[in-house]
């Protein structure tokens, strides 16, 4: 018992660091936007991030497969032993990133025409958008092959290299934050620039510990690894993995634009609500990678005993965590708020929504956790076929319930809790053979 609660908290606690820097860091960026504007402005800014962040967040998004299905298949190969397998893995999902990272810039422009397209402008925020678009799309490269080489280092049972290539980024982006914005008066073009400059550093420092640790390990060979039959392995349990993740793209992404369809103030609260909700995302997702490493470890060493305890442990480490973060954002929602804005029509318009932070985290923990289950089992097709079903559940609610801003909410919950039990009930067989 307390043995394997050492193991999952090995793996979890620099998993959370790791994974708690990335809305930490787009809270920094907001916070910073949320001060430097005056005379009705701060609006256009903290929109501009949000939307310019949403067009980033469709792009990198629908390629997390990079890194789910790099960190599966290689805590199955270290369960297995296979160390060919395991330097395979790392340089076909290096090579895919790298590719893909190249067709974005060349296609950034008819990115931004397809963008300035489809999201409805009433806040006046695209051209900032598309000016911090512009400047943090160089980050690709390095966002990319980061997902290949962090989804590596999770298979492999070593949590501790991401949270400090993490911490470095955050750390990094920051320091370039204050300097470009608060001293050059940079605004915008300095958080994406600061952006850019961060992403290059934690790839740079990822990549030396690497080859330090493990290169001398390892005989890599691009023609190996993309051999036409591993291909399509690869490819066919990550192409559950993409539709799943289109289809969150499709919710997080509808979830914006329905929200800048709505007068002032809601794009900004709705906005600083969802960042407490990646707050809450992230952290759980620092024990789901945790069952990535865990569940694929012993599902790759056929070991379905260890398997079944890793899961039940998981699964009640996170009903006491959404029980304390629920606890938090109901007595402390309006005091967090306020350390992101001080503009009193946006912390008022905030306590109005507060039953839906609240039941944030008692919903959606159980979809968080089997992510992590599934993905180190490769069991992708059970957490695309919930997703399906939750993502028509949001969209029904919404329009169907008159498109106000409590359906959008309420949509977004039925969505959580539809992953979150269905995954559960469709895991039964494989996890506990009933």
């Amino acid at each position: 018992m307390k043995g394997l609660n050492r193991q999952i908290l090995r793996l979890t606690i620099p998993n959370i660091i790791t994974n708690i820097t990335v809305p930490l860091l787009g809270m920094v960026d907001t916070a910073i936007v949320g001060h430097i504007a005056y005379n009705g402005e701060v609006t256009d800014y903290i929109g501009a991030v949000a939307v310019g962040s949403m067009i980033f967040n469709f792009l990198y998004w629908g390629f997390g497969f990079l890194r789910m299905g790099t960190s599966g298949f290689t805590a199955q190969a270290f369960g297995a032993n296979d160390k060919t397998e395991q330097i395979d893995i790392l340089t076909r999902a290096f090579t895919i990133g790298l590719s893909v990272a190249f067709l974005m810039l060349c296609f950034q422009k008819p990115i931004s025409i397809l963008a300035s397209a489809v999201i409805e402008d009433k806040n006046n925020v695209m051209s900032l958008a598309l000016d911090y678009f512009f400047i943090r799309i160089w980050a690709a490269p390095a966002v990319l092959g980061m997902y290949a080489l962090k989804g590596w280092f999770i298979g492999m049972q070593d949590s501790k290299t991401p949270m400090w290539t993490a911490i470095l980024i955050n750390v990094v982006n920051i320091l370039f934050d204050i300097i470009f914005v608060l001293y050059f008066g940079m605004k915008i073009e300095g958080v994406a620039l600061a952006t850019v400059i961060s992403q290059y550093s934690g790839l740079l420092l990822i990549g030396i510990i690497f080859f330090v640790k493990h290169r001398r390990n390892y005989s890599v060979s691009v023609k190996r690894a993309l051999q036409l039959d591993k291909m399509k392995l690869f490819f066919k349990v990550n192409s559950d993995i993409f539709l799943r993740t289109v289809c969150i793209i499709a919710v997080t992404t509808y979830f914006t634009v329905a929200s800048s369809s709505h007068p002032y103030p809601t794009l900004a609260v709705n906005t600083l609500i969802m960042q407490l909700f990646s707050l809450f995302s992230y952290f759980m997702d620092g024990f789901a990678y945790a069952c990535e490493s865990l569940c694929g470890k012993y599902y790759g060493a056929k070991d379905r005993e260890g398997l079944k305890q890793v899961v039940n442990r998981v699964i009640l480490w996170g009903i006491v965590l959404a029980v304390l973060c629920s606890l938090l954002y109901g007595f402390a929602g309006k005091e967090i708020i306020s350390l992101l804005t001080d503009h009193e029509d946006v912390i008022e318009a905030g306590r109005q929504y507060r039953i839906w932070l609240i039941l944030i985290p008692l919903t959606g923990f159980l979809a968080f956790l089997y992510d992590g289950i599934l993905i180190g089992m490769t069991q992708s097709k059970i957490m695309r076929n919930a997703i399906f079903v939750s993502t028509a559940l949001f969209f029904l609610s919404y329009f169907c319930l008159g498109k106000t801003v409590d359906a959008l909410w309420l949509g977004f919950i039925l969505y959580l809790s539809g992953r979150s039990i269905l995954m559960m009930l469709m895991s039964l067989k494989p996890i506990y053979g009933h």
